[in-house]
């Protein structure tokens, strides 16, 4: 074999290795949390719970024109009501454009309620106990309540401008193992 040759299969050798690599960083993880096992994207960043009520926060990275951060927050189980819990999301939204959807279905954990909302977000500002908001237009909210039996309900919750939102949608979904197709319509029995 020439030098040239040998060269030439070394390099090729290299950058399959690197692409190889490339590949299987970016494999989903499994995350274990109180009773959930969580597939979190690689991409989607473990942070420091900003709260001990709390389980975990996953930094998501920006779509392409998104200057504000998205993120998934998980709360363990504690009070409320399906109902109560969902009221209280929708209302986290200005009433004027708010677009509000919601569905239920089973996943590996157990049976949930998905609300998807859009429109003006009341973000948070300050220590919650102050109760202050600013608003912020165009965005998203995928909240969802997982009923897992015997251990209580689990929150789970994406928040960020439509269009990172937008295409996390799918990955979210197969976080808690949901299966899109058999979802069906929810409405709030009050």
């Amino acid at each position: 074999m020439t030098a040239y040759r040998l060269w030439c299969v070394t390099a090729l050798a290299c950058c399959l290795f690197v692409v190889s690599t490339a590949v299987q960083a970016e494999e989903p993880r499994v995350v274990e949390l109180q009773d959930l096992k969580l597939t979190i994207p690689a991409e989607w960043k473990s942070m420091q719970p900003s709260s001990r009520l709390r389980l975990a926060e996953f930094a998501i990275p920006s779509a392409e024109g998104d200057t504000e951060t998205s993120e998934l927050v998980v709360f363990p189980p504690f009070g409320g009501s399906v109902e109560q819990n969902v009221s209280r999301w929708v209302t986290q939204f200005e009433g004027e454009g708010r677009q509000v959807k919601m569905r239920k279905g089973a996943s590996t954990h157990g049976d949930y309620v998905l609300v998807d909302m859009q429109g003006t977000y009341k973000k948070p500002v300050g220590p919650p106990i102050q109760g202050r908001t600013a608003p912020v237009e165009n965005y998203r909210m995928l909240a969802v309540i997982l009923m897992v039996e015997g251990k209580g309900n689990y929150f789970l919750k994406v928040t960020g401008p439509q269009k990172t939102v937008a295409g996390v949608v799918d990955a979210f979904r197969t976080s808690f193992g949901a299966d899109k197709e058999k979802e069906v319509d929810y409405e709030l029995s009050n």
